[in-house]
């Protein structure tokens, strides 16, 4: 039986396999690939590290592009303790003891760095509960997030944090990881050119993930360099990053109605094909296409709002996935549409006019008059029948009394509305012309 006192070393143990990732961690800021516009001397992190004062710091991006590897960093170079906790699995009692540990090593001289990963997950009570820590000095927070920090966090919070925004890697920058991993393991990979570069597209922007692809055909044995097709029968493509209740749902969505207010039919396609890949549910597309049609084409072209009702009514008879060409006809339809958004600007101009006059009314002579004495005291009286006109306009007023004539609807010279606008101006002249 082993001696419970036996003081001798233990013989080393022998270390497990790393990751990839874990290996490539960058050992310094410089290091750090994809972020210069916030690590330079220039950028608000390289600026704040030039002067000394680092502050707490949400660090907002995509998966994959650096935040942790970031945060481990600036608590280096700044030599504060680094304490990292996620707040997916940290609760209020682990919260007490991560503040207590800083309080101490404060005591003593020593600062702490927290870096709280998925920082968004707490509540706001959980949040609220970092302030009088960071307040004092006990703690320099810096949370990452994947979610919009302005939907997500406190506004205290984000008051007393600067946010630091995070750019997926571009596919240079994931050029540039591939060429260290090869150094790293001492071979290049079994790929030809064009497989390659869609290796780097399947990562989509993370770090993280394409290294992990990198690890994964590193240890395939192949006599020749693979292929595109070979590369895609082996690897699954990686899904594309989409929240449909979240800010990628509202980016995308942004990005279909400006391209087709844009006139681009090209983008406004791969917007459309883009939230569709991500799960989108087609009838939300359907409803968005429709306000499209309302709001940005109006007049300009009538029949666009029936384009895209048609449309919905096709998907909804035929589903999913023929019913979605139904969807992506009416995209193209509204793309290539003439734009106005004069009926748009004229109903918000009304509805504005609407709450500041709302007690006024109606004109006496356009009022009904189903009682004597509503007669008597001239609902009704002087009321012209347009009909009865000869070219059937009469040019009354229709305002209120006290209340100086708008003009709210100006339809622009394009599309259908250059027949409206000839309307609106042949009423304009007659109605100055009756009323004067």
């Amino acid at each position: 039986m082993a001696d419970l006192f036996d003081t001798t070393p233990a013989p080393p143990r022998a270390e497990g396999p790393r990751p990839l990732a874990d290996r490539l961690r960058p050992q310094s800021l410089a290091q750090v690939i994809g972020q210069s516009h916030v690590l330079s001397p220039e950028g608000p992190l390289g600026a704040m590290l030039a002067a000394g004062s680092l502050s707490s710091l949400i660090l907002w991006g995509p998966p994959g592009v650096g935040k942790t590897t970031i945060a481990r960093l600036l608590a280096d170079q700044t030599n504060l303790h680094f304490v990292q906790i996620s707040a997916i699995f940290t609760g209020v009692p682990d919260l007490k003891k991560v503040f207590e540990g800083a309080r101490i090593r404060r005591q003593t001289g020593q600062g702490t760095l927290l870096f709280v990963d998925e920082i968004h997950r707490f509540n706001k009570a959980q949040q609220d509960g970092f302030l009088p820590f960071m307040e004092d000095g006990t703690i320099l927070l810096v949370g990452a997030t994947t979610e919009n920090p302005s939907f997500e966090l406190n506004s205290a919070l984000l008051s007393r944090s600067q946010v630091i925004v995070l750019e997926r890697l571009s596919l240079i920058d994931l050029e540039l990881m591939a060429q260290r991993a090869e150094k790293e393991l001492a071979r290049n990979l079994p790929l030809t050119g064009e497989a390659r570069e869609a290796l780097l597209e399947m990562a989509d922007g993370d770090g993280r993930a394409l290294l992990n692809l990198i690890e994964q055909v590193a240890a395939w044995k192949v006599s020749s360099p693979l292929g595109r097709d070979q590369l895609a029968t082996r690897l699954m493509r990686r899904a594309a990053k989409y929240d449909k209740s979240g800010e990628e749902h509202y980016n995308l969505i942004s990005a279909l109605h400006k391209s087709v207010r844009g006139s681009d039919p090209d983008a406004a396609l791969y917007w459309f094909a883009r939230m569709l890949e991500g799960g989108e549910d087609p009838r939300f597309l359907a409803r968005r296409l429709t306000r499209m049609a309302v709001e940005d084409i109006c007049l300009a072209d009538p029949q666009a709002q029936s384009v895209c009702l048609d449309a919905w009514n096709t998907y909804e008879r035929l589903g999913s996935p023929e019913g979605e060409l139904a969807l992506a006809n009416a995209v193209v339809y509204l793309a290539l549409a003439p734009k106005s958004n004069a009926v748009y600007t004229a109903y918000k101009a009304a509805r504005a006019a609407a709450r500041d006059t709302g007690s006024l009314m109606p004109p006496k002579h356009i009022l009904n008059a189903p009682t004597k004495m509503m007669k008597d005291i001239g609902y009704g009286t002087g009321y012209a029948y347009d009909h009865d006109a000869e070219d059937g306009f009469s040019g009354q007023n229709y305002f209120p009394d006290d209340m100086k004539r708008p003009v709210y609807y100006l339809p622009p010279e394009r599309g259908f509305e250059r027949e409206l606008k000839k309307r609106v101006e042949y009423f304009a002249k007659l109605r100055a012309k009756r009323q004067g």
